[in-house]
């Protein structure tokens, strides 16, 4: 039955996830930490960290992950089969019209009205990452703020800005930089 469930959860994320996998965190989160408690919000933010830094889409990882959390290489293979599905078939199809009507001002018209939607749902999922690296599970205060997240933010977000590092080798330095500040202030 827990097969059953993992392929229905992620079957809802691969049809709904319109706009990619940071589009689709949100629900994501929704269905494996709010409905189905399989993860904490915590739990959470370290998939998606994980899901980042292994090839792959974000959605193909995390129902891998939870699958095989969940119910070991059964619940990895149903989880995944589930997200998969549902793009195989629309992107199929959608190639399918598109190549056949391609030309259509109408069709046309639909791809521009969907783009702030795509915007918007993506927007959320950064700001929920940020406020759960930044605050956890606890209250969005000052005195909770992880001082260290945001320095690691900032930082990040100048070198990805300002010069041409690649976002493997800054998380790789952020990483440095956490297990350094970890060894210095004895917090490990």
């Amino acid at each position: 039955m827990i097969y059953l469930k993992l392929f229905w959860a992620f079957l809802q994320v691969g049809l709904f996830s319109f706009g990619g996998g940071y589009a689709a965190l949100p629900l994501i989160e929704n269905i494996i930490v709010d409905s189905n408690q399989w993860l904490t919000t915590g739990e959470f933010t370290d998939l998606i960290t994980i899901s980042q830094m292994t090839p792959g889409p974000i959605s193909v990882n995390s129902a891998t992950f939870v699958g095989l959390d969940i119910a070991g290489f059964g619940g990895a293979l149903a989880a995944t089969f589930g997200n998969l599905l549902p793009s195989f078939i629309i992107v199929t199809s959608v190639a399918w019209l598109y190549m056949r009507y391609r030309r259509l001002n109408t069709l046309q018209n639909v791809l521009k009205v969907l783009q702030p939607a795509v915007i918007a749902m993506i927007a959320t999922a950064g700001l929920s990452l940020i406020i759960t690296a930044f605050w956890g599970e606890e209250a969005i205060l000052l005195s909770n703020t992880s001082i260290l997240a945001v320095v690691l933010f900032i930082i990040s977000l100048v070198l990805l800005l300002k010069t041409k590092l690649s976002p493997i080798l800054v998380m790789v330095l952020a990483g440095v930089l956490n297990v350094v500040w970890a060894i210095v202030t004895g917090v490990v």
